[in-house]
């Protein structure tokens, strides 16, 4: 495993981290974490190097919290930088900053908690975070020892990152950040803005929710495995985001036994401006490919979800995407009744709003339920 130093800190962190938010389940239900696969996965990672463990309040319908605090166990807390993010869109006083946090403690069982993050900041939530001296609770967390680095994770333009940066002394900020999404939210002007000002800085959905795994389109698959057919796409991606001298480390949320050992394999091949030209233009070459055709910027990140009406608005872009991606409406078409007999489907929308809210792209959701619905469904 290979390191890169905390930013202005003595801390060195492992260039892979472990995100909590895709741990495998049971039962296909979201809430019911697969603890004996995940605990082994978690410990695997540890044992080889790897010490960054991330997780949230809301990861898993709430459970991902209680899960990390009982994987690390047996000695594995002492050996790892654990970081969790305070549920900002919950609090409405001062005071439910720490009974977040405090609870956030308990659930975890561990005293304190290394890298504290104030949740997927947008120009709304910092405006009430601002409001209701959040960064004065910060200050207070780390006076009392609770945490030890204060930062966030962002979901809005670089505009709103640029003044969120310059608005406190943070520690360290976490970003969307991968091939396709240089010039998206923060992107590489946000990275580099970071950098500069003296941050960490951690990088969320490096394979794009694992749309640059498995999502791909066989040209795209054809062109990397030229390269090398040893490697696979996700090893690509990384490489790529690793490659950024400005990344502390990288994210990635996994979901079996493989992808720890090929995501720490990769870690193993990475540094700073490691890549050549040559792989460099193959990777923008997939880039293009990939942005060519789909049509959807959906992570499958599951924050519009549950649904009021049930509806799976993930899966409905999924398929959607996934028929031009491989040049295939007509199974599309045939998945997607599926969803109708499962009555999932964007037939149920009610207008609410509330999946639109919640989303961190800040999807039209609404208007695009309605695009995939008259593409899609054989009778409308």
């Amino acid at each position: 495993m290979k390191y890169r130093k905390f930013s202005k800190f003595d801390d060195k962190i492992s260039t892979l981290g472990f995100g909590c938010m895709r741990l495998p389940i049971l039962d296909n239900d979201e809430g019911k974490i697969d603890e004996q696969t995940a605990t082994k996965m978690l410990r695997y990672a540890i044992d080889n190097g790897l010490n960054y463990v991330d997780t949230a309040y809301p990861y898993h319908l709430g459970n991902s919290e209680y899960f990390v605090g009982r994987a690390l166990k047996d000695g594995y807390r002492e050996k790892v930088y654990l970081a969790t993010k305070n549920p900002v869109w919950l609090v409405n006083t001062f005071e439910d900053f720490e009974k977040y946090l405090d609870e956030q403690l308990k659930k975890l069982d561990t005293d304190y908690i290394d890298m504290y993050l104030l949740h997927s900041l947008d120009k709304n939530r910092w405006k009430n975070v601002y409001k209701l001296n959040g960064l004065k609770f910060l200050d207070n967390a780390k006076k009392t020892g609770k945490i030890r680095y204060a930062g966030f994770s962002f979901h809005d333009d670089f505009k709103t990152f640029k003044s969120i940066i310059d608005s406190y002394n943070w520690d360290f900020c976490q970003i969307q950040f991968n091939y396709l999404d240089t010039h998206y939210q923060a992107g590489l002007a946000g990275l580099k803005y970071a950098h500069q000002k003296g941050l960490a800085v951690i990088v969320m959905e490096p394979l794009r929710g694992g749309k640059l795994v498995n999502k791909l389109p066989q040209e795209a698959l054809d062109i990397l495995n030229a390269l090398d057919p040893s490697k696979t796409p996700a090893y690509w991606a990384l490489r790529w985001v690793w490659n950024h001298p400005e990344v502390t480390t990288v994210l990635s949320g996994m979901s079996n036994m493989e992808q720890v050992i090929d995501n720490i394999k990769s870690a193993e091949d990475s540094g700073p401006k490691s890549l050549s030209e040559k792989e460099l233009e193959i990777i923008n070459k997939v880039k293009n490919i990939y942005n060519n055709k789909s049509k959807i910027n959906c992570t499958g990140c599951n924050y519009c979800v549950p649904c009021k009406n049930n509806i799976a608005i993930p899966s409905v872009f999924s398929i959607y995407n996934e028929g031009y991606i491989y040049d295939n409406i007509e199974e599309a078409k045939k998945r997607y009744q599926s969803l109708i007999t499962d009555n999932v489907d964007p037939s149920r929308c009610e207008e609410c709003g509330d999946c639109e809210k919640e989303c961190p792209q800040h999807l039209p959701i609404i208007s695009l339920l309605k695009m995939v619905r008259k593409e899609l469904e054989l009778s409308h």
